[in-house]
């Protein structure tokens, strides 16, 4: 597989990602500013936008100059219609590794969001942050009848597994210092499309450490932090054109992957609430390096092709260096 296509498939893999993960984040907030009186909107939305990582502005902040700031900016990183943007265009590059139907679902959604928009204006937030989920989860449908498990597949998942594991990072840093038996908990939850599928693995019980154990730690749970890494680690498996080494796992992404795996999957039960922000921060940082890994193994970080000046002195002509 060409490098450029690979890297196309990743981070089309990441920016629905994104934009789904986002969404549902702003889905639940918005809902809880408008429902709930006693929340600060200008704290709760400051939050926000340290969760997604955007830069605070100045001034008292409101729901919808952050929702405009997080769905609707098309000059902002990481806002929801730059995301999807983001992804059309990469599949626009890559159309030889990817269905029809892929690219026209991503087509069809990034002209729909003028529209979606204007509906969210008339009707509320929740028109626009439902369009995107229903698009993102077709997108992923489509992907996974319609593509061949091979590299190409395997990249798109690589990359949706590690935007996935930082996003649900980013959701857990903003509560890591609420109360253990704090409703803003079953709002986590929701963020993430796991209430139901928590109420009936725990019978109901709320609270922070089940909650933590849940979408750190669960094994069958797909947008758990243990399941995505685990996914991105299969994935990287089979990328691997030698995995019987000798000495264990030979290049970088798979070691900051399976020593993350590790950490989570032999914590002494009872420890998830110690030290609770480092132990999130060191995985956000670990989805840092790995992406890195990944860009500088598998995709191109110098022109394709190097020209020396071999010879010159003798009067040579240049020739092709190596690729």
């Amino acid at each position: 597989m060409l490098a450029r296509n690979a890297e196309s498939l990743f981070w089309i893999g990441r920016y629905v990602e994104r934009a789904d993960d986002t969404a549902r984040i702003m889905d639940v907030a918005v809902h809880q500013l408008l429902e709930d009186s006693t929340v600060d909107p200008d704290r709760t939305c400051r939050q926000l936008l340290r969760v997604l990582g955007f830069a605070e502005p100045p001034g008292v902040l409101d729901v919808s100059t952050v929702v405009d700031l997080i769905a609707f900016d098309r000059q902002g990183q990481g806002s929801i219609v730059d995301s999807v943007a983001h992804a059309r265009e990469n599949a626009r590059g890559a159309r030889e590794v990817t269905s029809s139907e892929m690219w026209e679902c991503l087509n069809a959604t990034y002209n729909g969001l003028a529209e979606r928009k204007r509906a969210a204006q008339r009707l509320g937030p929740h028109e626009f942050f439902r369009y995107v989920e229903e698009r993102a989860a077709m997108f992923a449908g489509l992907a996974d009848s319609t593509l061949s498990r091979d590299d190409g597949y395997r990249f798109l998942l690589l990359g949706r597994s590690i935007e996935r594991v930082d996003m649900v990072v980013r959701l857990l840093l903003s509560r890591a210092g609420d109360r253990p038996g704090s409703p803003t908990w079953a709002t986590v939850l929701r963020s993430v499309g796991g209430h139901d599928t928590y109420l009936r693995t725990y019978r109901g019980a709320l609270d922070a450490s089940l909650v933590l154990e849940f979408m750190l730690l669960d094994r069958l749970f797909p947008r758990s932090v243990f399941f995505a890494i685990s996914e991105a680690e299969r994935c990287l498996g089979a990328l691997d054109r030698h995995p019987h080494s000798r000495i264990g796992a030979r290049d970088e992404a798979q070691r900051l992957l399976g020593r993350a795996r590790s950490e989570l999957e032999f914590l002494a039960p009872g420890r998830l609430l110690e030290d609770l922000q480092t132990r999130l921060q060191s995985l956000q940082e670990m989805c840092r390096q790995v992406g890195e890994a990944i860009a500088l193994q598998y995709f191109h970080a110098a022109p394709w092709v190097a020209w020396t000046d071999a010879g010159a002195a003798q009067g040579e002509t240049i020739v092709e260096g190596e690729l």
